[in-house]
Formats: C-alpha cells, structure tokens, sequence
C-alpha cells in the first residue's frame, strides 16, 4: 500500500508541478498583495487620514462627475484609514468591470478607471486564481487545489511517525538522504496550511464557475450597461445609517451597486463579534435600488455553522486572522512547494536512475551468465 501511495503522490506532483508552483508562488506574494501596491503605486493606494471622510453621498458625486461615461457597481471602504477606497465601475454599452481609487477625505479621484488586470498585483491574483484562462481556469486552479490537499494527507501517510525524526535533517550524509529529510520536515509542516487553502480555494472556484456557467440566465450573460441601475434621489449615507440601525454595531466595508437585471443596493459590512475567523463582508442589509426600501437583511451573529464557516474561508485562505504572524506563515507555506518540488524530484530521479542502472546491470549479468 505504502508503495503505491507513494507513486500517487509522486505523480500527482509531477503532472501538475508547473499550474501548481504558479498558484503557490503567485499566492505567497499576494499574502502582501496591498504592501506590494504601497510600494509600487502609493500615490494611488495610500491616503493621509486628516479630518473626516466626506459623506458616501458627496464622494459618490464626485466619482461620477470625474467618469460620467460609466456607472458606478462596486465600492470598498477600508478598515484602515490610510488605504485609499476601490471603486468599481462599468463603462455604458459594456459588461467589463474597471476600477479606480478615491480618497475619501478630500474627494480626489487618484487614478484614470483601468481594467481589473491592469496593476501587477491585479495580474497576479488572475493568474492564481484562474492561470489566465478564464473559465477554464477556474476548474483548472480547483483541481490544482485538490491536489495539494491530496499530496499533504498522502505525505502524511507516508511519513506518518515523522516525529521519530521530525527536527532530523542528516547534513553530512549524501544528497537523497538530506533531501528526503528537508522534503519530510517542509511538507509536515507546511501540511495543515496548504489543507485550508487547498480547501477555500477549490471551494470559492467551483461555486464561482457554477454560477458563471449554469445559474446565470440569458439576460445576465448579455447585459451590457445603458444607463444608471438606481436612482439618484436615493441617498447612500440615509441607506448606510438604516443599514447601522437594523444591525446593531454595523460598519459598511463593501456596498454593491445594481450591476445586473433586477439587482438590489447591498451594504456589506462588519459586526463585533469575538470571532477573528469571521470576515469584515460577513453580515449585509439590502435595499431596493429606486426607492430605497428594506428588502431583506442578515446578521452574521444569528447565522448557522455552515454560513459562518464558508465565511472564515477570506480569513483562512490569506491568513489574515492573526495578524502579521499568520501571514509571514501563509507566505512561507507558498514558498514551500518550490522547496518540496526541488528536492522531490531531485530524490525521485536519482533514485530512477539507481533502480535503472541496477536494471541494466541485471541485464548485463543475465547476458554474460
């Protein structure tokens, strides 16, 4: 059994060694994807937090004003005072999302509205989530997913007394044998990480492409934008003080606009709870986009398990639940499969070119005897 779980484990990682060093590598930089932007273009992700932020009424105005060839469907407002906000906006007589950044103190727009690809970090996060190939991407990256959960439970199966010689690496002894030592201690370490985000990421890719493929209609998969989805009368800092009133402790982080047939204005946002698992998105309160009625809200505090598990999923797969600590952590657990692939296939191959040369040699024997 044992030896053909290792040739399982072997080969799955063979197979898919280059999509999944992609997914892996991509995502330990993205672990820092917000300090990367910082030092790249801070003068268009970075604000100085003086005063007030002006009202979502105001700021909205002026988005408007600067892109009045487009319509505004997503916004996200930021727990950290000095991040700029992310507006996300549709140019009329398309269906493709662009975004820009906007400082909420001053009401300046920081930047022109650019594709959703358009910055380094936002190339990298869709060649991790997708390997830039769209739809098929996504099953792609969610079979990548499996595999790596697949290769940490094998791994430890195989190696399941590793703590015999769990901190043993055998520096002096020839390559193989400090290699398959180094390959024991990253992967037992690294197991139960790369189980989360194997995890939360086939999982948020498989809904992502079940609902792209099958539960969008007609209309929605040829929706273009004419015109403004909601009306101007209705007032986003009325809807966000409704939103705080019907959910206690209340704080909007993400508000999204109509951006489909029929679609409603929700508030995304935040509530104290105690549970660092729990994300700043976890609770909403929709409205109807003309007229501004209450249509339908949810407390992430009177949810059921499975609710707030799929929603620790943000937390869990980035590794932003424990602060600077947990993401160092994530981001080595991405560096780690390049580790794991230098000295797996460097074992594997030298010990098929032991067993090779033996064979040869047999070969050899048979022939002379």
């Amino acid at each position: 059994m044992n030896k053909t779980l290792v040739k399982v484990h072997t080969w799955l990682a063979l197979v898919l060694a280059v999509p999944l060093l992609l997914i892996c590598l991509t995502g330990s930089l993205l672990v820092f994807k917000h300090e990367i932007d910082a030092l790249l273009i801070a003068d268009r992700v970075a604000v100085d937090a003086a005063g007030e932020r002006r009202s979502l009424d105001n700021l909205l105005e002026a988005v408007n004003a600067r892109f009045d060839r487009y319509e505004v469907v997503g916004w996200t407002l930021f727990a950290d005072p000095q991040r700029a906000d992310v507006v996300f906006l549709m140019a009329r007589g398309s269906q493709a999302w662009s975004y820009t950044f906007l400082n909420p103190y001053s009401g300046a727009v920081l930047a022109d509205a650019y594709p959703l690809g358009h910055y380094l970090t936002d190339w990298l996060l869709d060649l991790h989530a997708t390997l830039l190939l769209d739809h098929a991407g996504l099953l792609l990256a969610s079979l990548v997913s499996t595999v790596l959960c697949l290769l940490g439970i094998s791994g430890l199966v195989i190696y399941r007394k590793f703590w015999k010689r769990f901190f043993t690496l055998r520096w002096n002894s020839r390559m193989t044998v400090f290699f398959t030592d180094l390959h024991k201690m990253v992967g037992v370490v690294f197991t139960p990480v790369f189980l989360l985000v194997g995890i939360t990421g086939a999982y948020w890719n498989i809904v992502h492409f079940v609902h792209e493929e099958f539960e969008h209609t007609a209309a929605h998969a040829s929706f273009v934008m004419a015109e403004r989805m909601y009306s101007d009368t209705v007032s986003l800092e009325t809807l966000s003080a409704r939103a705080a009133a019907r959910i206690d402790g209340f704080v909007p982080r993400y508000i999204s606009f109509p951006h489909e047939p029929d679609g409603p204005m929700t508030f995304f946002g935040q509530v104290p709870t105690g549970n660092i698992l729990l994300s700043q998105y976890a609770s909403y309160v929709t409205f109807s986009p003309f007229k501004g009625e209450l249509l339908s809200a949810a407390d992430i505090r009177d949810a059921g398990l499975w609710t707030k598990t799929v929603d620790s999923f943000r937390h869990l797969h980035f590794g932003t639940f424990g602060g600077l600590f947990t993401r160092i952590l994530w981001c080595l657990a991405g560096l780690a499969p390049l580790v794991l692939a230098i000295t797996g296939i460097s074992v594997w191959y030298r010990r098929r070119s032991r067993r090779s040369l033996a064979r040869r040699e047999r070969g050899l024997k048979r022939r002379l005897a």
